[in-house]
């Protein structure tokens, strides 16, 4: 099956330039050993190649791109097949920008492919190919530093106190060195429950959590637990019982975000927006969790317009090599500014994952990162700071 891969990377900057034709030679004999072709342009920074060949080929080789110590900041665009290569004549050529009048330049590199149909038609690579040319969309593009830049270190003064039966799991702003939000986690989630009785369980989860977490949980903090969303609409007076629960924990409306999972099914979407309007009427905010995970987000967004978003791991992990997950994540957080939305970013591992996320406007986060289980909250600091 033919395969194409296309990224873009950053030249390291302790390599020099005059090397890149011998790299080239060496790597276009390797590509052909493995039946991959395809056209690496340069512009005096950045790199941006596409690779085509056998689906295992274009693998191992771009393996050992992302490996490559000569090169940071890998990014990949686009992962499709296609009926036909693009640039088929050789396993690697090196295309430099720089050596090409401005206007002429992206005819010049559609000049070499071997298309039958001239590359003349709306191709998705070839769309990215001219973007890198005509240098458009350059606000999008961020440049991580390396993992390596950043220590993590524990903050004992900065975690919550605990709560019997219930687990804190913080919300942290890192670079502000700020505790936002603190997650509650009921201890105890039996497993076979279905129906009306895992709804009534549920309900009985959160407001014993609010029970247990009001006695910890600073005046001044938010508090954040996760509802099923059927648990509002089937079991009968469950905002009134939440409220409730609220006011015998001392805690106010305003402090509580109840989270509802994007992936959970909402099969009554009227009498589940009626139950958010009795939640934002007692002051109580809503939260749709593990947005992008599932298959409703954009609709929820529309029809409930939540106070929160939570972006799950699956959008975020590995964010900062992955070209498809960053547009995702740009277009949640253009529409969640448009909506004055805040937006949260979870399961956040590693620190590559947080910068991007930074650099894109994300303030929000929670993740092992910055809360390894049962530790400390660790809070950034430059290894020349430590």
């Amino acid at each position: 099956m033919l395969t194409t891969i296309i990224y873009r990377s950053h030249l390291a900057d302790d390599v020099p330039v005059s090397i890149l034709p011998d790299m080239v030679k060496k790597a276009s004999l390797l590509n052909a050993r493995h039946q991959v072709t395809g056209i690496l342009l340069f512009n005096g920074t950045h790199f941006f190649q596409i690779l085509e060949g056998p689906e295992q080929g274009v693998l191992d080789i771009y393996g050992r791109i992302c490996a490559d110590r000569r090169h940071h900041n890998v990014v990949e665009l686009m992962r499709d097949y296609s009926p036909s290569r693009r640039f088929g004549n050789h396993g690697m050529e090196l295309f430099d920008l720089r050596q090409h009048p401005r206007g002429s330049v992206l005819q010049a590199v559609l000049d070499r492919g071997t298309s039958k149909y001239r590359l003349t038609y709306d191709d998705r690579g070839l769309q990215f190919l001219r973007t890198f040319v005509e240098a458009r969309e350059k606000e999008n593009y961020f440049e991580v530093l390396p993992a390596d830049y950043w220590d993590f270190v524990p903050d004992e003064n900065g975690s919550p106190a605990p709560a019997a039966g219930v687990t804190f799991r913080p919300v942290v702003d890192p670079l502000g060195r700020e505790v936002t939000a603190l997650e509650a986690i009921p201890d105890d989630a039996p497993e076979g429950l279905s129906g009306d009785a895992m709804y009534v369980h549920n309900l009985a989860a959160v407001t014993g959590a609010l029970h247990r977490a009001g006695r910890s949980c600073p005046d001044d903090m938010m508090l954040y637990l996760s509802i099923l969303p059927g648990t509002l609409v089937s079991v009968p007076d469950a905002v009134g019982r939440i409220v409730r629960a609220i006011d015998s924990a001392e805690l106010v409306p305003q402090q509580i975000i109840l989270g509802v999972s994007e992936t959970e099914v909402i099969s009554q979407l009227e009498a589940f927006s009626a139950a958010v309007r009795q939640l934002k009427q007692a002051g109580i905010s809503l939260s749709v969790d593990n947005f992008g995970d599932g298959s409703a987000g954009l609709s929820l967004l529309a029809h409930v317009q939540p106070d929160r978003v939570r972006i799950g791991a699956a959008i975020v992990r590995n964010i900062h090599r992955s070209g498809p997950r960053q547009a995702v994540v740009h277009a949640v957080l253009r529409c969640c500014s448009a909506l004055e939305i805040n937006v949260i970013a979870a399961g956040i591992e590693q620190p590559e994952e947080w910068m991007w996320l930074e650099a894109a406007g994300v303030t929000d986060f929670q993740g092992a990162l910055f809360t390894a289980e049962g530790a400390a909250v660790a809070w950034p600091e430059t290894r020349e700071a430590v």
